[in-house]
């Protein structure tokens, strides 16, 4: 499923965090790993131009770089590693560096539950997560998030439209490859189908959203139990974020997959929405997967 994985290093906890998830996922698939680091030049030298900086400012610039990746090379000692120090908006850089190689999976760090509004919002990892040519694994340094053997159980949200489909792939690969449980989990947002907040949804409308979750959960048992991957599925009403977030906790979910849409659509399907909230508030790693660059690819 994936040969080659990239870790994009700031020296924050949370990018070691999610090169110890890069690692375990590179052992699984018997994958290689790309660790970089990327020095936005322009951005450190204020309004130049980036063409009048002084060299030796650069080179101290990308000295902090390299000794980022210096230290995050710790995690993965006695692996076959490459490493490199881009130049550019770190986005751009990631985005380019992924394409250009082939990536198959990025590996993200977070700041986390509040902290990540900076970071995520209209940043870097936002970034990424919406242009990438191929799923973005993005992990928070957490106590949950603290890698103690393989994955057990991982979560896979549906609500039956595309996006949310093109993460059963990975999700069921990733079990399979580990012999880890799939729960696919439909959560019915009652009060989005209520015709106004004083009033309860029709059960008529509720009763329909309930079979079409049962569908949709019942594809993904499908698709796993063909793959010999052990299954369980659930439909319930709620508030998506908050009761996936909460289904995580209660089961030990280890890792969530979930789709995007991507490109310009994210903007109504990740900002301010389910995907978002999960990715800003998870403490546990989420795997974006990008429905059109899975498409793609």
């Amino acid at each position: 499923m994936y040969e080659t994985i990239l870790v994009p290093i700031d020296g924050s906890e949370h990018a070691i965090r999610a090169g110890e998830h890069a690692r375990y996922l590179a052992h699984v698939f018997s994958a290689s790993v790309h660790l970089v680091s990327v020095a936005d030049v322009q951005a450190m030298g204020g309004m130049s131009n980036g063409d009048d900086l002084d060299e030796a400012f650069v080179e101290r610039i990308e000295a902090e770089h390299k000794r980022a990746i210096e230290t995050s090379e710790e995690v993965f000692q006695g692996d076959s590693i490459e490493t490199a120090v881009l130049r550019g908006a770190p986005a751009d850089a990631i985005v380019d560096y992924a394409d250009s190689h082939s990536i198959d999976v990025i590996a993200m760090g977070t700041q986390g539950r509040t902290g990540v509004g900076r970071y995520l919002a209209g940043s870097v990892t936002e970034s990424v997560v919406r242009r990438a040519p191929c799923p973005v694994l993005t992990t928070a340094a957490t106590e949950r998030s603290q890698l103690d053997g393989d994955y057990d159980d991982l979560l896979i949200p549906t609500d039956g439209s595309e996006p949310a489909a093109a993460a059963v792939s990975h999700g069921i690969a990733i079990a399979e490859a580990i012999g880890a449980r799939i729960h696919g989990v439909n959560i019915i947002d009652a009060d989005a189908l209520a015709p106004t907040p004083e009033h309860t949804a029709p059960k008529r409308l509720l009763d329909r959203f309930k079979a079409e979750g049962e569908r949709t959960t019942g594809k993904i048992a499908t698709r796993a139990t063909n793959a010999g991957v052990d299954v369980t599925t659930s439909v319930r009403e709620g508030y998506p974020t908050r009761d996936l977030l909460a289904y995580a906790d209660a089961h030990n979910i280890d890792l969530i997959a979930m789709g995007t849409t991507g490109q310009t659509d994210l903007n109504r399907y990740l900002l301010g929405s389910t995907a978002e909230r999960v990715i800003r508030h998870a403490e546990i790693p989420v795997l974006a997967v990008n429905a059109r660059g899975s498409m793609k690819r």
